[in-house]
């Protein structure tokens, strides 16, 4: 298959455009089975997208690949219980009330779709943040049609899911166009310059993400770029944690920096340890020989970040695995004092099998170390009882979209409660790519003033036809 020409970027874009005029007007329960529809066609045709995707990625179809494919069909259908809740459309209505100052009209406000979507997929997960993943599922749930920019390193993959996708909402009943795959840098470009697309949903390296939100701001009208890119997702072992369990925690350290061969958003790639540390000394026990990285672009990028990290004076080695199809894993080590001084240098992530311990000798050296970290996708603390870690988790909260205790960051869960996003660069903005709010991204705030019943969403209706939560007069209402 050729790389999709302008022109077809074109018509492609303009046929998300018609199919939007039909979608806007669908109401959730349709579109909710259209998510269940395809979910259920993805799983029909689990065995050939696997085999696919595990002869061109080199991930293991079991459990990585069988896992990621059973999460993406979660995804679609979480979202469609999602718009069927109905509390997604934040509907809310103020009655008259003239002896407010000012005078309040009636006034109802509801979120609604934006139009036609571009995202761009990942590299890292064929299917989760690919044709059918996340970013896909949260635009459809809501009624933006989809023009999805496959990733290089898995077109075969790319091509097969997009059939299922398009045949399973043809079959559904979806407007010709709500859905479509586009392949090739120009490709891309085209398809973020288009003036039919209203929003892009990125997945990927801080210099794309950062070279298309550019691009995207040079509009003539610029439109939201959500962009989930780097992150370091710092890890901290207090001194108590280290002594009591410092063995189990370089275990657990070396499953989570290895998993997917280092090839995850939230790998831990930096760790603060008590200088001495038991995590310091365990850990090399635990390394292992990984298989080949996704791509030879994150081989070459592997490969110059490790020279970038050992060129840094202060920085010693401290384990490193063997070489198998892919790169030996390494374990690099320094102090605060290099941290700060070398920040540029090592505060920009590894993508691959690689984290750097970073030792610190008291709290107030470490909170310093926190405070020079740039934003990330999560933060995570090991600690004893008793141990007073109030401060540095107010640190951690201020650089991070989630914070764990006493767990690795690697594995995200789909769920209502889930964010992941961060400040920059993890992401541009304050929403988040995982979880039911993520479809706030592809969502505008329309209110409506003295309007006729007739001419209100449903959602707006004063009998609450839909039957969905609502806050009216500023009091939240949840029907029985």
């Amino acid at each position: 298959m050729t790389d999709t020409t302008p022109d077809e970027v074109d018509r492609i874009a303009r046929a998300a455009k018609d199919a939007f005029a039909a979608t806007v007007r669908t109401d959730d329960r349709t579109r909710a089975a259209w998510l269940r529809r395809t979910a259920d066609a993805i799983d029909a045709d689990a065995a050939a997208l696997i085999e696919v995707a595990a002869r061109e990625t080199a991930l293991p179809a079991d459990p990585r690949l069988v896992g990621e494919l059973a999460r993406t069909t979660a995804q679609l259908r979480l979202f469609a219980t999602v718009v069927e809740e109905g509390s997604y459309l934040e509907a809310t209505v103020d009655h008259p009330d003239p002896s407010a100052t000012p005078p309040i009209p009636d006034l109802r406000r509801v979120l609604r779709p934006l139009g036609p979507v571009g995202v761009f997929a990942a590299s890292n997960f064929p299917f989760a943040f690919s044709v059918a993943g996340g970013d896909t599922a949260s635009a459809l749930a809501v009624g933006c049609p989809v023009v999805v920019k496959a990733h290089p390193g898995h077109p075969e993959t790319s091509r097969r899911m997009a059939s299922v996708v398009v045949r399973a909402l043809a079959e559904a009943g979806a407007p010709e166009g709500v859905f479509a795959l586009t392949e090739g840098f120009e490709a891309g470009l085209a398809l973020v310059d288009h003036p039919v697309i209203r929003a892009v949903g990125f997945t990927g390296s801080v210099r794309g993400g950062r070279a298309l939100l550019d691009r995207v701001a040079a509009r003539p009208e610029p439109i939201p770029f959500y962009g989930e890119l780097g992150s370091l997702n710092p890890v901290v072992v207090t001194p108590g944690a280290d002594a009591a369990r410092g063995a189990a925690l370089a275990e657990g350290l070396a499953g989570s920096f290895q998993l997917g061969a280092g090839q995850f958003c939230t790998k831990p790639g930096v760790v603060f340890v008590p200088a001495g540390s038991a995590v310091e000394a365990a850990l090399p026990a635990h390394l292992l020989t990984p298989p080949r990285l996704l791509t030879p672009a994150i081989q070459d990028g592997f490969a110059a970040g490790i020279e970038r990290v050992s060129a840094v004076p202060g920085v010693e080695v401290v384990a490193t695995g063997e070489a198998g199809d892919g790169p030996a894993p390494l374990v690099a080590a320094t102090d605060v004092a290099t941290l700060r001084e070398h920040a540029h240098a090592l505060l920009e992530e590894v993508f691959g099998p690689f984290t750097l311990l970073v030792r610190y000798a008291s709290p107030e050296e470490l909170l310093a170390a926190i405070a020079a970290l740039p934003g990330g996708l999560t933060a995570t603390v090991h600690r004893e009882e008793g141990e007073d870690v109030a401060a540095l988790v107010s640190h951690l909260e201020e650089i991070s979209g989630r914070v764990l205790f006493s767990g690795w960051p690697t594995g995200v869960a789909v769920s209502w409660a889930q964010h992941h996003g961060g400040p920059w660069p993890a992401t541009n903005t304050q929403f988040t790519s995982v979880g039911a709010t993520a479809v706030r991204r592809f969502q505008r705030p329309v209110a409506y003033q003295d309007a006729p019943e007739s001419l209100l969403p449903p959602a707006l209706r004063e009998s609450n036809p839909l039957g969905i939560p609502r806050r009216v007069d500023g009091a939240l209402v949840v029907p029985r």
